[in-house]
């Protein structure tokens, strides 16, 4: 969920006067072209060909129970086999009617995915248009469109790179190889790789044939379901920067074409065609095609009507305007129950109560006016996605199949949408009826009437809120799959109850991760729309976690001195301190100091326990806070540390990252958003900017002190919400007075995160919006950490030094868990040729019958070895006698490998596996209880 200005209106008024805002009209940053992002790529899948990890282990631990979002589903006509698109986890398959999942698009140019389409005429045929077209925070670019043709075996680049987010895909119904593409280019820049491209040589070359301007694509198309020549298209004018977000304009509007898209001519009769129209969706009716459905989002001011603000008090009662005309006097007089009420109902910070205000004001400190002024503009960046003043939704009829249009909703859906509307568009016509019908948006709506009135059809069966996507059954109006921010769901009866096909998508969107000290240790996360949970590190995929806390999941914070204290919240700075052990928990967010500014918070607010006092707790606004209890009380202890530019409708000048030197208390660096980059070596006395020496501007994504090394910290800085995929990783020897790059032989790939071995100064992990590398000498190479990890973006990662595991929190593929000790194993001894590393358990089964020989899905132990050269390999079984059980040949590769045997009913005793090839040999047993 994106947040939306309450001033909205005075920002369409300022341009419908010619009011211009610098910094939305000119791009300060260039975005990375066409061409580096296909050099990128091909860089990124030479690094995977030949990683030395590309079969290193990793285990997926979830969650499932809470997932991720579906952008879209596509089933096939035999109902059982259908594929799901997660916005940032790729493309999953189901032969069973969602019985089990594969995914099935991993590794290729991205996983972020806008659309899936399938040939109707040869469902062999896949189409995968990569790139979200929601405009979230987290919305990655993708990689054009790519085409299957043996249903998802393999796949095939088609062009279109520079699209970035494709809306739609339509395929002819008889012939596959014309097919349209409805490109929304990139999000945060200018672009002319959008608009509506046809092909009609099965992709081979592409012809654009509807384009507005380098600001508006292609959101929906849409085709006749009685003539594939008539189509329907819907355009969006919208752009976003990190201070500000457009979601509306002129350019959007619909659009038809009578000869197969080949021209097209604006069919607007009866619909919006102002400044204020938003992101449109639209579906034909089967039953009646003449009949066409479209969704609105309408972001005209509702005139007279206010958006709500803080609760304000009786304007006979004492509240923050009558400190306005009021002396020092006035309040020094008034009864400390008077005063304290004020203060209490609009947060002041916890250390003022009346007894403390009236002293300051005495002092000289303070003065009435800043009392009045303590909340400044009353702007609460989290209320303001909820507090609508806008129309919002509407639905539009058509019964000429889309040339002219009829506003017919007489319901009230302002809550619908919200103020983000762009998050959602899809409507869906029921087989059985025109007049039936489903909007999609924070609920789900269903209409029996024809879009006149509307009811809930999301209430039974727990279905999570924000809905992306629904299929319905063109044989069975009833049938429905629904794809939520929270999954995959089902129902029979027409949304009247859902069941959740999720147990094995683990498409889950981490923006934090977080681990405790418990044995087995526990991982913590924060997820997006799907709050703050937990869960065993020895997890299953499918195994339940336990939640803590609703909203957009952010940063948690453990005191592992018990572990059962957690720091966490959701989106904004909302945060508290919560006892897993007993259920209590109590908001700790600081509140400003009288005479500064209101706080701006982080979408993603940082917030981090001392690694010297756990006692001491920090968090960041624009400020840092520091509190020495546990987040009872707060100090201020530095000044605004960003450029204090904000100009637009989305919290901006704000930090991004603190952390604290595990050598050195006291030293803390603190990175922001709008690239500034601090240091204070003496608990926030005095601050120093240390951004001199690093690209300008750029996002501050992560900031790592050493725990090795006094002085030496890495960052990292992302150009994302610029288009920008440099990738910029930083080392600084002396506390940040220089900075060397260590990006080495990184591709042109966003980093989001960077942390440093615990054991190994000169092991490097870096998390990107395309998955995972490693470097073992300090930033000079780096290899690409992928395989058994998909090039999924990373956003965290942790350290469970016990257990010597890297704990990883991707925003699409949930929680991996990599144990580190065989790299620390093969590093020990590196001109070693052979490394036998770890075999995986085998426990006796006393139960186990002679007939369990013939199951489909036997038994197998995992060998895991390092090999310095390519060869061919042999590896034997031999138990205590030195007998041979088992022998088999496997060509290795240079780099870690993974080979597998069936062990049938092996008894209990001692075993071991030889490695050996012409270069060497090595050994590991094993012991079967």
């Amino acid at each position: 969920m994106l947040s939306k200005n309450l001033k909205i209106s005075i920002w369409f008024y300022a341009i419908a006067l010619g009011f211009q805002f610098p910094s939305v009209n000119a791009q300060q940053i260039k975005a990375t072209s066409s061409n580096e992002l296909q050099e990128a790529l091909k860089h990124h899948l030479q690094l995977l060909e030949t990683s030395p990890y590309r079969d290193y282990p990793a285990r997926n631990i979830g969650p499932t129970n809470m997932s991720g979002r579906v952008v879209d589903i596509e089933v096939t006509n035999d109902f059982k086999t259908f594929y799901i698109a997660a916005a940032s986890g790729g493309v999953w398959k189901t032969q069973d009617n969602g019985q089990s999942f594969t995914p099935i698009f991993d590794h290729q140019g991205a996983l972020g995915i806008g659309d899936i389409a399938i040939s109707p005429s040869n469902n062999e045929i896949i189409w995968i248009g990569t790139g979200e077209n929601n405009s979230s925070r987290s919305t990655y670019a993708g990689a054009g469109v790519y085409k299957s043709i043996d249903a998802g075996k393999t796949w095939s680049p088609m062009g279109l790179l520079g699209s970035h987010h494709i809306g739609q895909i339509q395929l002819h119904p008889n012939n596959p190889d014309i097919v349209w593409v409805g490109s929304m280019g990139s999000l945060y820049s200018r672009n002319e790789e959008r608009g509506l491209y046809k092909t009609t040589d099965g992709g081979k070359t592409w012809r654009k044939t509807l384009y507005v301007d380098d600001n508006t694509g292609v959101i929906d198309v849409k085709i006749s379901p009685q003539n594939p020549n008539i189509l329907l298209a819907a355009t969006w004018e919208r752009f976003r920067q990190s201070h500000d977000f457009i979601g509306n304009g002129k350019g959007s509007s619909i659009w038809r074409s009578e000869d197969g898209g080949e021209t097209w001519a604006k069919s607007v009769e009866g619909f919006p065609v102002d400044e204020f129209v938003g992101r449109i969706g639209f579906d034909f009716s089967l039953s009646n095609p003449n009949i066409v459905y479209a969704l609105l989002d309408n972001q005209k001011p509702l005139e007279g009507k206010k958006t709500q603000g803080p609760r304000r008090e009786d304007s006979n009662d004492l509240n923050l305007n009558s400190f306005k005309s009021m002396s020092v006097d006035d309040i020094l007089n008034l009864e400390d129950a008077e005063l304290e009420k004020v203060l209490r109902s609009n947060r002041f910070a916890s250390k003022y109560d009346a007894r403390s205000v009236k002293r300051l004001l005495k002092l000289g400190r303070i003065t009435p006016l800043q009392i009045s002024n303590y909340n400044g503009e009353n702007q609460d960046a989290n209320a303001s996605l909820f507090n609508t003043s806008i129309v919002g939704a509407e639905v539009f009829r058509s019964e000429d199949g889309g040339k002219s249009w009829k506003k017919v909703n007489e319901s009230n859906l302002e809550r619908v949408y919200n103020t983000y509307g762009y998050y959602f568009g899809e409507i869906r016509v029921g087989s059985s009826s025109e007049d039936e019908l489903y909007i999609l948006g924070v609920p789900l709506m269903a209409s029996r009437d024809g879009g006149k009135t509307f009811a809930r059809a999301d209430t039974v069966g727990n279905v999570h809120s924000d809905h992306q996507s629904m299929w319905v059954n063109p044989k069975d109006s009833k049938h429905l799959l629904l794809g939520t921010d929270g999954g995959l769901y089902r129902s029979y009866g027409a949304g009247e109850r859902w069941d959740h096909l999720n147990n094995e998508l683990t498409i889950s969107q981490f923006y934090s991760i977080m681990v405790d000290e418990k044995t087995p240790y526990n991982v913590y996360g924060g997820m997006q729309d799907n709050g703050v949970w937990y869960g065993s590190s020895n997890n299953k995929p499918s195994e339940l976690w336990t939640s803590l806390m609703g909203g957009d999941g952010m940063v948690v914070a453990v005191d592992t001195r018990t572990n059962d204290v957690v720091y966490t919240g959701f989106q904004f700075g909302n945060y508290f301190r919560i006892n897993t052990s007993n259920g209590e928990r109590k908001l700790v967010t600081p509140s400003h100091d009288i005479g500064r500014a209101p706080n701006r918070w982080n979408w993603r607010t940082p917030a981090v326990l001392s690694k010297h006092n756990q006692d001491i707790f920090y968090m960041g606004s624009q400020y840092v806070y520091r509190s020495l209890d546990r987040g009872d009380t707060w100090e201020t202890i530095s000044p605004d540390l960003t450029k204090n530019q904000k100009n637009g409708n989305v919290p901006f000048a704000t930090l991004t990252v603190i952390e604290e030197s595990p050598l050195e208390f006291g030293t803390l660096y603190s990175g922001s958003d709008d690239g500034n980059l601090w240091i204070t070596r003496d608990h926030g006395a005095n601050w120093t900017d240390i951004s001199k020496g690093l690209p300008q501007n750029r996002w501050i994504s992560s900031i790592t002190p050493s725990q090795h090394v006094e002085g030496v910290v890495y960052t990292t800085l992302t150009g994302y919400r610029f288009d920008e995929f440099t990738p910029y990783v930083y080392k600084s020897i002396d506390y940040g007075k220089t900075w060397k790059s260590i990006s080495a032989n990184l591709p042109k790939e966003a980093v989001n995160i960077i942390k440093e071995d615990p054991n190994f100064e000169n092991i490097l992990y870096l998390g990107t919006d395309h998955g995972l590398y490693i470097s073992l000498d300090g930033g000079n190479s780096y290899n690409l950490f992928q395989g058994n990890i998909p090039n999924v973006a990373i956003y965290d990662m942790a350290i469970q030094k016990r257990e010597n595991d890297l704990v990883i929190g991707t925003h699409g593929r949930s929680v991996y868990i990599v144990n580190l000790q065989p790299i620390y194993q093969v590093l020990k001894n590196p001109s070693k040729e052979i490394h036998a590393l770890s075999t995986s358990e085998i426990r006796f089964n006393p139960r186990m019958a002679a007939w369990t020989e013939g199951l489909i899905n036997k038994p197998k132990q995992y060998i895991l070895f390092y090999s310095n050269t390519a060869s061919k390999t042999t590896l034997s079984i031999l138990n205590e006698k030195e007998e041979k059980l088992k022998s088999w040949e496997f060509q290795s590769t240079k780099g870690y490998n993974q080979t597998s045997w069936e062990y049938g009913q092996l008894g209990r005793g001692k075993y071991k596996v030889v490695i050996s090839s012409t270069t060497g040999t090595d050994e590991l047993g094993f012991e079967v209880k």
